[in-house]
């Protein structure tokens, strides 16, 4: 022992370990292993480690594996590390060993080295926390349980804020009238209301997808052990550690019903990832529309009235920026790739054990969190304060030429062409075509071109 280390024994021999730490030699081997990033498991993953082990000492307790001393020691440092009070002991690089191994024995350490504190006598982290586990149902276990929990405790709740403000905003809405586009050109009238009613559709359709997804991952990997067998554990073990961390979360955990695809394949993660991944082009869509709109004001389209929240030019006094909404959809760029790096990922799994578990957990659990967190932020600091210029989509309304296709019924598709290249070409309005040429008289015209009528 120095007076910075102290000497911990593992399978390899000894090795120093910080004297502080509550990690033992195992952990201390992947710090020095696997220097490569500053990318750390989420507390939503360490908080998942912890309920399983939480569950793993209850279920070995209930078929007589482990003493009660034992277990209601790891049981309450687990409960430790449910809360957070040990995520600085949590230490380990997110690239590593592929299944995860040296994560699981950093939670199974730090857990036993409280354990034996609370008893002092050794509590061993191999024999006694991580019985009847094994990394390889551990991790992908920890993967799915914070995925359903961050997804109900947060990224939902988000999504649901955020589809009442856009059915308000489309309710408000509703006698709005503005140009349509298609091609980015100007197109058919519709109404302000419809746009935004059409995005709080749109996000239900992606909320549901998400939902949906979670029925597969709210089903996990744990009494598989190392290959999908089950060796080395009772039993019933996974449907009972099931029930035990159902029990602890208040939300619905089953064990797999066949091992062998929770393992080596990691596809309902793919399959969740996939559905964030289409939230996240939702959201691009919704947030680039309104940059758009909300574009100039004196050379852009200046349809809607954005929340000026900081200064948006070191240099150009006065200029105010779509700042939201540059931040949303740099976050649904990044979950993009998130998801493209999950793809590859579960693609490589071999045989009975993919070995990309915690690259897979990372970029699942950042997708997660950045969208929950975004959402929350598109809604209270732009959507909930935008304002529509009536002004201005009530003069584009008026000198929109494509006003022309109302006409097609009663002048023809050539006619109609004719009238509408004579209005852009003359800078008029379509009604003021109409009178010129004596077609119809004014209240036709306001009749044919009424604008509730077209919408």
């Amino acid at each position: 022992m120095t007076k910075e280390f102290r000497t911990e024994k593992d399978s390899m021999g000894e090795f120093q370990v910080p004297i502080d730490a509550n990690y033992g030699a195992s952990t201390a081997r992947a710090v020095e292993n696997f220097p490569i990033s500053n990318l750390k498991f989420t507390r939503s993953f360490i908080r998942a480690l912890g309920e399983i082990k939480k569950a793993c000492a209850y279920v070995n307790l209930n078929h007589n594996l482990l003493n009660q001393e034992i277990a209601e020691a790891i049981i309450n440092s687990s409960q430790k590390v449910i809360d957070g009070v040990n995520d600085d002991d949590f230490v380990l690089d997110i690239f590593q060993t592929g299944s995860g191994t040296s994560t699981n024995m950093n939670a199974n350490e730090v857990i036993a080295a409280l354990a034996s504190q609370e008893l002092n006598k050794e509590i061993h982290p191999n024999d006694h926390v991580n019985m009847s586990q094994s990394s390889n149902d551990v991790i992908p276990t920890a993967t799915n349980i914070a995925a359903v929990v961050e997804i109900k405790e947060n990224l939902i709740p988000a999504i649901d804020k955020l589809i009442v403000s856009f059915e308000e905003k489309g309710k408000l809405w509703e006698k709005v009238y503005k140009n349509g586009r298609t091609h980015l050109m100007d197109a058919t009238p519709v109404s302000l209301g419809q746009e935004f009613s059409g995005y709080a559709a749109l996000i239900k359709e992606r909320k549901t997808d998400i939902e949906n997804s979670l029925v597969n991952v709210s089903k996990l990997a744990i009494g598989g052990t190392a290959v999908g067998t089950g060796i080395n554990a009772p039993e019933n073990f996974g449907s009972d550690v099931c029930s035990e961390i159902s029990n602890s979360l208040e939300i619905s955990f089953q064990e797999i019903e066949n091992h062998f695809t929770r393992q080596g394949s990691r596809e309902e993660i793919v399959h969740l990832s996939g559905c964030l991944k289409a939230y996240a082009v939702s959201m691009f869509k919704i947030a680039n529309d309104i940059r758009w709109m909300g574009s100039g004001p004196v050379s852009g389209l200046n349809e809607l009235k954005l929340p000026a929240l900081q200064p948006g030019s070191s240099i150009m006094p006065g200029k105010v920026n779509p700042v939201i909404s540059e931040m949303m959809m740099q976050v649904s760029a990044q979950v993009i790739g998130n998801d493209n790096t999950i793809t590859f990922s579960s693609a490589n799994g071999n045989f009975e054990l993919n070995t990309m578990l915690p690259v897979m957990a990372h970029n699942l659990l950042e997708s997660i969190s950045i969208l929950s967190s975004s959402t929350d932020v598109f809604n209270d600091k732009l959507i909930k304060d935008l304002e529509a210029n009536t002004d201005k989509l009530q003069e584009n309304i008026q000198r929109n030429s494509i006003l022309v296709t109302a006409l097609v019924p009663q002048l023809g598709y050539d006619k109609a062409a004719e009238i509408a290249k004579e209005a852009m070409s003359s800078n008029k309005t379509i009604k003021e075509v109409l009178l010129d040429s004596n077609l119809f008289s004014s209240d036709e015209i306001d009749n044919l071109l009424d604008i509730e009528k077209l919408i």
